[in-house]
């Protein structure tokens, strides 16, 4: 089964518990500094690191993501093109695993091998991106993160320059007309103002554990 195939069967099962980011009380909006020093989460690289160990000269890339969800499914092909393209331009990449509801009881398809597994097989760590295990989704909490993908740009000094979505298809990487995170990631390059600062992000909801 090819994983085009895949993200459309999977689609369809989860339709119902996908979501579109909406605004809450407390998001984090553009041009606020956040403090990346913690916490610490583990990495599939078997160590735990911060995000501000991970920011490099010009910023820090940051999507939380998972192992399954048809959306990132859907988009992981460019997780590859947006890695290069950090590494050329001195930026930090990070893959954060929020979804904590998926590694409790008897699911367990987000739990720490399992990421570990979906890491040597996409290859993330070679990619040089940290694939994060975010305990009790307290940095999605924080970040006020909706779904996966949802991404967020940081700049060289810690501050946030771009939010939502990593472009405007995830069907087709062929048919992407505007590439929200990449043009977002040029303008900082240049010392340019981001023009589309935020999108909506869509995605499957972060699974949270019931309160």
């Amino acid at each position: 089964m090819t994983r085009f195939t895949l993200f459309a069967f999977l689609f369809c099962s989860v339709l119902c518990s996908t979501a579109t980011a909406q605004k809450n009380d407390k998001p984090l909006v553009i041009g606020e500094k956040v403090d990346l020093s913690e916490p610490s989460m583990m990495a599939t690289i078997h160590e735990p690191i911060a995000l501000n160990k991970i920011a490099q000269e010009n910023g820090l890339v940051v999507i939380f993501s998972c192992n399954e969800c048809p959306f990132v499914v859907a988009w992981e092909d460019r997780y590859r093109k947006i890695a290069a393209f950090a590494q050329d331009n001195g930026f930090g990449v990070a893959l954060i695993n929020s979804n904590a509801a998926k590694r409790s009881g008897d699911i367990q398809a987000d739990n720490y091998d399992a990421m570990v597994a979906h890491d040597e097989e996409m290859g993330y760590t070679k990619m040089g991106v940290f694939y994060l295990l975010d305990k009790g989704s307290r940095v999605a909490d924080v970040f006020q993160a909706k779904v996966t993908p949802h991404v967020y740009l940081f700049d060289g000094e810690g501050l946030l320059r771009y939010k939502g979505a990593i472009d405007d298809n995830y069907k087709s990487a062929f048919d992407v007309k505007d590439p929200y995170l990449i043009d977002a990631m040029e303008s900082l390059i240049n010392g340019e103002e981001v023009e589309v600062q935020e999108t909506d992000a869509i995605g499957c909801s972060v699974k949270r554990l019931k309160k």
